[in-house]
C-alpha cells in the first residue's frame, strides 16, 4: 500500500517530508512485533499512527484498545491494566480482567505513557520483557500476547535524567522512536487541512462554504498552532457555524486565532526555557524567607509609626511584645540608650525626631541592625517544651498533652536534648 492510499484510509491530509518519513517509519515497523514509542505534541495525531501500526501488522483482526494513562487514578491505574482479584481493596467487589488481558492477541495503545506513576512503569516494563503480569490482590503469574504502541508529548528523555521515569523502560519502549510533525512544521499542509474541515462542517451544520482570502491564508500558515490539528480543527468549525461573511480575510480570522504568546507550547518541555530551575524545595525556602523579610519590614513600620507619633508614646511595662519589638528591630540603639540613661526600655519615651533638642536618640531604622532568628528545628523543639513543662509546673503527662504527644515521646526528647 503506498502512502497515499494509507493517507485516504486513515484520513491523513497532508504532504510535508516530516509527515511521509513519519508514515514510512510506521508503515516499515508495523509487520514485526518490537514496541514503538510515538513522541509528538499534543494534537499531532500520534493515535492515528497507533491505528496504522495495528491495521498494517498481523495482529489487526485481535482486539485493539487505547488508554489514557493520564486520565486514569494513580490508586487504579494497576488494576485498570493488569487487573484485580475480588476483595483485593476497598471497593473490590468481584475480581476483573484487566487491559492487558482483555487485548491478549491484539495491540494496546497506551497514551500519555509518560504519567504512568514509578510501581506501575516496574510492573509494565516486566509485561514487555517476559510477557508476564499478576493481577493486584494475587500472587499468581499469568502470560500475555500484546504488543505495545506508547506516545507521549513530554520529552521522555529529560523525565528519565530527572528521575521521573525508568531509564530501562524507556529504552525498552523506544526500539523504533517516531515522531510525529508538529502543524507550524508542516505549513504546505495548514490550508488543505484547513479547507477539508471546513467543507465537512459546512456539509454537516448545512451552511454556506467559506473561503480565505490571501491574507488570510498567509495568516493561517504563519500561525504557531499551538493545539496543533485539533486547534486547528477547532477554528474550522467556529468560522463555519458563526462567521457571517463567506470570505473570510485575515482580519475576521483574527478573531477566532489566541493571541500568540512567547511562551512554551504546553505541555511540551524545552530544555534551557528558565534561566534558574527552581526545585520544589527551593522555592519551598525562598517564599519562607520572602515571608521572614515582610515580617522584618512590617517590624520596622511599627517603629516608624510608633516614632512620627506626634504625641509622645510610653512604653507599657507590662507589654512584652513591644519591648520584643524593639530587641529585634533596634538592638543597637536600645542598647544605647539603655547606657545613656539607665532604663529598661519599658521605661523608654519616644519623641518626635522632628525635635532636634531631644534628650533622647531618634531611633533611626535606616541604619537598624536586623537579627536573624534562629531556624534551627532542635532549637524551636527545645524551647517548646521547656514552655510546655513550665506551663504545667513541671507535669510531664499534662505537658505531652499539650504538645500533641505521647508521654513516652516526651521522656525520649527530654533525654535526647538534654533537658532535665
Amino acid at each position: 500500500m503506498d502512502n497515499q492510499d494509507l493517507k485516504n484510509r486513515f484520513g491523513i491530509i497532508g504532504n510535508s517530508p516530516l509527515l511521509n518519513r513519519a508514515i514510512d517509519v510506521a508503515k516499515q515497523v508495523a509487520p514485526t512485533d518490537i514496541s514503538v514509542l510515538i513522541q509528538g505534541e499534543s494534537g499531532s495525531g500520534k493515535e492515528v499512527f497507533s491505528h496504522i501500526i495495528h491495521q498494517l501488522s498481523a495482529r489487526k483482526h485481535g482486539p485493539f484498545i487505547a488508554v489514557n494513562c493520564g486520565a486514569i487514578p494513580e490508586g487504579t491505574i494497576d488494576s485498570e491494566l493488569f487487573g484485580h482479584e475480588k476483595g483485593s481493596f476497598t471497593g473490590a467487589h468481584e475480581a476483573r480482567k484487566g487491559y492487558f488481558e482483555v487485548v491478549d492477541g491484539g495491540t494496546i495503545f497506551l497514551d500519555e505513557v509518560g504519567e504512568l506513576p514509578m510501581n506501575t512503569q516496574a510492573r509494565l516494563l516486566r509485561v514487555l520483557e517476559s510477557g508476564e503480569y499478576i493481577r493486584v490482590g494475587s500472587s499468581k503469574v499469568q502470560k500475555t500476547n500484546v504488543r505495545v504502541v506508547a506516545a507521549t508529548n513530554v520529552d521522555v528523555f529529560e523525565a528519565v535524567k530527572k528521575g521521573k521515569f525508568r531509564e530501562d523502560l524507556y529504552y525498552r519502549l523506544n526500539t523504533v522512536p517516531l515522531r510525529t510533525p508538529s502543524l507550524r512544521e508542516r505549513k504546505e499542509d495548514i490550508f488543505l487541512l484547513f479547507r477539508k474541515f471546513v467543507v465537512d462542517f459546512s456539509d454537516k451544520y448545512r451552511t454556506p462554504g467559506v473561503q480565505l482570502t490571501p491574507d488570510a491564508q498567509e495568516l493561517l500558515s504563519n500561525y504557531s498552532w499551538p493545539g496543533n490539528v485539533r486547534q486547528l480543527k477547532n477554528i474550522a468549525e467556529q468560522i463555519a457555524v458563526l462567521e457571517k461573511e463567506r470570505i473570510v480575510n485575515a482580519a475576521i480570522l483574527r478573531n477566532y486565532l489566541p493571541a500568540e504568546s512567547s511562551t512554551t507550547n504546553l505541555p511540551m518541555f524545552v530544555k534551557g526555557q528558565n534561566k534558574e530551575d527552581f526545585s520544589e524545595r527551593d522555592l519551598l525556602y525562598k517564599v519562607l524567607f520572602d515571608m521572614k523579610k515582610d515580617m522584618v519590614d512590617l517590624k520596622k513600620l511599627v517603629v516608624e509609626l510608633l516614632q512620627n507619633d506626634g504625641s509622645s508614646t510610653n512604653f507599657d511595662q507590662n507589654s512584652p511584645y513591644i519591648n520584643q519589638l524593639y530587641q529585634e528591630v533596634v538592638p543597637t540603639n536600645t542598647s544605647k540608650l539603655y547606657k545613656e540613661e539607665n532604663k529598661h526600655p519599658s521605661q523608654l519615651t519616644i519623641h518626635n525626631p522632628a525635635n532636634a533638642n531631644n534628650s533622647y536618640m531618634a531611633i533611626d531604622t535606616q541604619d537598624a541592625e536586623e537579627v536573624e532568628e534562629s531556624l534551627s528545628l532542635v532549637d524551636k523543639e527545645s524551647d517548646l517544651i521547656r514552655k510546655a513543662l513550665k506551663k504545667h509546673k513541671g507535669k510531664r503527662k499534662s505537658a505531652a498533652q499539650e504538645l500533641g504527644i505521647s508521654e513516652r515521646t516526651l521522656y525520649r526528647k527530654i533525654k535526647d536534648l538534654n533537658l532535665e
